[in-house]
């Protein structure tokens, strides 16, 4: 099994976050919230503000989901 490349998957993240019809199962955000913040450590400094947004409209959009 490869290893996950975070600047790939932050950006995956951010392609379905921008659909709004995607992500609405609550199982499937805390999922990828979990991910983006584990990954948030060990990315470089300059990609965390905008993993940091990412976590922040994840966490909105968990409020919101059944």
């Amino acid at each position: 099994m490869g290893q996950i490349d975070p600047h790939v998957y932050i950006q995956q993240v951010a392609r379905k976050m921008a659909d709004p019809a995607a992500l609405l199962d609550r199982k499937e955000i805390e999922t990828m919230l979990d991910e983006v913040e584990y990954l948030y450590d060990i990315l470089d400094p300059e990609m965390q503000d905008g993993a940091e947004q990412l976590i922040a409209q994840l966490r909105a959009r968990l409020e919101k989901a059944v």
